[in-house]
């Protein structure tokens, strides 16, 4: 018979293993929220002095804000390596994204997240912007894993009236249609409403109403904050736009608004969370899906300052992204997290909660970072691939600390620093920085930096836990490290598929689908997949 203390220890211990064993096997809730454009610089958890974000901010500080998280430098690239766990290198979407009138995306023979997870009896839901090929319908979310899917399919739209252009060169006119689907069907209810506030309504429809007995996979990709079409690029209501009466530059001021209304529309999701009581096994994530589009480029107003180039390029400020995970199962919450991240590891990590076992998924490049990010465990990767871009010529790789740069794009005509200020006047700083925010600290600016630098002649060096603002370039000094960078992005070139980009189809024509973007081509007659 135990004695009296061993009893008791028995018994504590039993109680002990018999909840964790319960909460162990209860799958939990992934919510993974995608904010699309978000500069670094555009949140104030990262210390922007404009746009104040308190719920965004709420969900970083009470759990681990990821400082050396990367995403891919454009949003197909990156949301097919949220959807497959595999390097868009790997899939064949690493050059440009899709345009509406192009027959090409995630090829049907990828799994998907969602895919994964329904066959762990998870109920997949999809709220949002797509943006991996719709020219088929096999193509589509509902066809991808996904129960019920609410949104868009291309890359852009008018945030109220959801119609969405594309510049298309066999044509003198732009491809003008209705883009706004639900389960696979042109669905117009929805015309005139503000997106972001769409979006959020509808998310907190399906948190009210879902059936608890089985876990949910919410994917939320939110339109904002994108441009929408040319002709009306920067849209908010009103009331947003009423925020910031300070900024005096009005792109910026209305780019603003649409921050806050999204950093609203994350509050008002979270809060049903909490509600419905469904945030206490829920694991939350937040990701930007690249660097943002500054001013004057892409129609739009974002900021990445202090770090260097802009969305669509491979320096920092197009591929550091804005990150964090909030949940109460995270062991060490209220954190900033410094190990390395890639947005390839989000499908193990998902997968690895769910209860899958990640040893049986094979092609991944991403890795399961669960513990790393739940409990400080040093991180699994040890490099990132920012790219290989076999069509344009450029790439970058980041090893350890040191990042090689080779060629840049757009002829290097957005491989600066773009600071935000007021045009009109001197710049107000309205916001005060919380002494949490996890703010990128530069070293002085070399007199050399315009011109240290020169991607198109040699490759450029940097150390970036030291500059992560990109302003020294120490190949000369390191001709060691670039031979070993050099190396390692000659060993990937072999295994980098051929690009899936094909040519303009002007049978997408809107007008030839009763003025809807709709999938346009039957793979059965044509056999495309």
């Amino acid at each position: 018979m135990l004695k009296t203390n061993e009893g008791r220890l028995f018994t504590a211990f039993l109680t002990v293993f018999c909840v964790w064993t319960v909460t162990a096997q209860k799958q939990p809730n992934i919510i993974f929220i995608v904010a699309d454009d978000l500069g670094w610089n555009d949140v104030s958890f990262h210390g922007s002095e404009q746009i104040p974000t308190p719920n965004i901010d709420k969900l970083a500080y009470e759990g681990v804000i990821l400082f050396n998280y990367y995403v891919q430098p454009i949003c197909t690239p990156t949301r097919s390596a949220i959807m497959t766990g595999r390097h868009p290198i790997h899939t064949g979407l690493y050059h440009n994204v899709i345009m509406g009138q192009e027959p090409f995306g995630l090829r049907p023979n990828e799994t998907t997240v969602a895919q994964y997870l329904r066959d762990l009896n998870y109920s997949t839901v999809m709220i949002g912007k797509w943006h991996l090929g719709f020219f088929a319908k096999e193509y589509t979310p509902t066809y991808r894993g996904f129960d019920y899917h609410l949104g868009y399919y291309t890359g852009k739209e008018d945030y109220f009236v959801h119609t969405s252009n594309e510049h298309i060169a066999a044509d003198k006119h732009a491809f003008w249609g209705y883009d706004f689907h639900k389960n696979g069907e042109v669905y117009k209810p929805e015309f005139g409403q503000y997106s972001t506030e769409l979006y959020a309504d509808a998310a907190i429809n399906i948190l009210k109403n879902h059936d608890t007995s089985k876990p949910l996979f919410l994917y939320l990709p939110f339109q904002a904050v994108h441009s929408a079409n040319e002709d009306d690029p920067l849209q908010a209501p009103q009331k947003y736009i009423d925020r910031f009466p300070y900024i005096q530059n009005k792109q910026r001021k209305v780019y603003a608004a649409m921050v806050s209304a999204l950093d609203d529309a994350v509050g008002n999701v979270t809060a049903s969370l909490k509600e419905t009581g469904l945030y206490n096994n829920s694991v939350i994530f937040f990701t930007t899906d690249n660097g943002g589009p500054v001013c004057g480029f892409d129609y739009n107003c974002a900021s990445n300052f202090p770090l260097r180039g802009v969305k669509a390029t491979l320096w920092e400020g197009g591929v550091r992204g804005v990150g964090l995970v909030n949940s109460p199962f995270l062991k060490k919450p209220g954190r900033i997290s410094e190990d390395l991240v890639h947005v390839c590891d989000w499908l193990p990590t998902i997968y690895h909660l769910a209860g899958g076992d990640t040893s049986k998924l094979k092609n991944l490049d991403g890795y399961n970072q669960w513990e790393t990010i739940s409990s400080g465990v040093t991180s699994p990767r040890k490099e990132v691939i920012h790219n290989i871009d076999t069509v344009g010529n450029f790439s970058a790789i980041r090893m350890g600390d040191y990042k090689l740069v080779v060629n840049s794009n757009y002829n290097g005509s957005w491989d600066g620093w773009y600071p935000t200020k007021d045009e009109d006047e001197d710049f107000v700083i309205p916001v005060n920085v919380n002494p949490q925010a996890a703010v990128v600290h530069c070293p002085p600016k070399p007199p050399d930096v315009e011109t240290n630098c020169q991607p198109f002649k040699a490759p450029c060096l940097f150390n970036i836990r030291n500059d992560a603002c990109e302003y020294i370039n120490i190949a000369a000094q390191h001709p060691d490290i670039v031979s070993k960078l050099q190396a390692r992005i000659a060993e990937l070139l072999p295994t980098v598929v051929p690009a899936a980009n094909k040519p303009e189809d002007v049978n997408a024509d809107p007008r030839l689908h009763g003025g809807n973007w709709v999938p346009w081509i039957n793979l059965t007659r044509f056999n495309e997949v």
